[in-house]
């Protein structure tokens, strides 16, 4: 395991929800760049299963959190992700993230979280589920506590999230400038910077953003006949309508998985091919569907290893959930003593 002793200001915090198997988005756009914050040696990273922000979305049935929370890991392990250079741990085993959470909702102005960009989109998109709850509106509160108990100085997100980040900053500023340290050491919490990773434009199968919200993902654990049979059916540039018709890769959903994934020749098969109609949409996809399975296959190998024996993956978790509490405590001493709330007793006497 990840030695505690050792955390310095290069400490890195992310997390993902608790949702089951990750799909091609969260790889691409999260987890490939975790790996390579681990294996670069200048990181100390933390990285956690958040179940409880997966309660903002479907507090309805928690039947599968649990399970859902070890799918996460077994493709975090599949990507290359590493108990012995990262702590990884599950969000509702550190309860001090509970106790910051609640600390900090006492502090952060509602017109912050309203404003909040993801809020809104979600709002307007998720039609099947009830999200008119405190939970989802305070989440980014709860996002915030689960940054700031660590006392994270770097946050890997995409550009589109760093809007999230800033938020934790205005948290932080906002508890640092209420409760600043008693004995005149400065601030508890550091402001958070962005650390931000590429995070390549990855299209759905209908063309819109991957999600499984949209149902329209590319999972991770997808045999090769189902990655076959989604990219069959995935949407192309709408101005080629028949085979004879020239397209444009730069607008082509299945364009942008070549850009991500195919190799430079085949790039340049595609855009020849593409534009001057010398080769149909079929054809392009299977190219598309080769390059993911290159991706896909040996993360699926390493996976298995782990399905075999889940109470390892589980182990895994508790082990880092134990160093999450240790570090997360640490921090928890500190706010409570600038904010006048110590366990201890105080007075004179």
């Amino acid at each position: 395991m990840a030695d505690p002793s050792k955390i310095t200001r290069l400490r890195v915090l992310s997390g993902m929800r608790s949702t089951g198997k990750l799909h091609l988005g969260n790889y691409v756009g999260a987890l490939k760049n975790w790996v390579d914050l681990q294996n670069s040696g200048r990181y100390n990273c933390f990285f956690f299963i958040a179940d409880w922000h997966a309660l903002t979305t479907d507090y309805a049935d928690t039947s599968l959190v649990k399970q859902n929370s070890i799918d996460v890991l077994l493709d975090w392990l599949a990507a290359g992700l590493d108990p012995k250079l990262s702590v990884m741990f599950i969000q509702s085993h550190v309860p001090q993230h509970a106790e910051l959470f609640v600390l900090f909702s006492m502090i952060t102005p509602l017109g912050w979280l309203e404003r909040n960009p993801t809020y809104k989109e979600q709002r307007e998109n998720i039609h099947d589920k009830d999200l008119g709850t405190y939970g989802f509106l305070g989440y980014p509160v709860l996002q915030a506590a689960d940054i700031l108990i660590y006392q994270a100085g770097y946050v890997p997100v995409g550009q589109d999230q760093a809007a999230h980040v800033e938020l934790t900053r205005e948290i932080a500023r906002r508890f640092n400038q209420f409760y600043p340290r008693r004995d005149g050491s400065g601030f508890v919490f550091p402001e958070p910077q962005t650390l931000l990773t590429p995070s390549p434009k990855l299209p759905g199968t209908d063309g819109r953003k991957m999600s499984k919200s949209y149902g329209n993902t590319v999972m991770l654990t997808d045999p090769e006949p189902v990655v076959r049979q989604k990219l069959k059916t995935m949407v192309t540039d709408p101005a080629r309508v028949r085979r004879t018709d020239p397209g444009n890769p730069d607008v082509c959903p299945v364009g942008d998985l070549h850009k991500i994934f195919s190799s430079a020749e085949t790039i340049n098969s595609v855009n020849a091919g593409c534009r001057s109609a010398g080769i149909g949409c079929i054809e392009c996809k299977s190219w598309a569907a080769n390059a993911l399975l290159e991706v896909l296959k040996p993360m699926q190998e390493r996976r298995r290893q782990y399905e075999e024996n889940p109470r390892l993956a589980w182990d895994i978790l508790e082990a880092g959930s134990a160093q999450a509490r240790e570090a997360s405590e640490a921090t928890m001493v500190q706010v409570r003593a600038a904010m006048q709330m110590s366990k201890e007793y105080e007075g004179a006497g």
